[in-house]
């Protein structure tokens, strides 16, 4: 489990995942929704 070393750090965005990466990096990523459905082309 990670741990929290300063609070507010980044600014968060609604939708989107932060994480660190291999080089110590804050990464934003942007959250898949579940949930919907595409339009089927005829």
């Amino acid at each position: 489990m990670g741990r929290i070393i300063i609070k507010n750090a980044v600014k968060r965005e609604k939708g989107f995942l932060y994480y660190v990466d291999g080089q110590g990096n804050v990464c934003e990523a942007k959250m898949a929704q579940g949930g919907k459905k595409k339009k089927s082309k005829k």
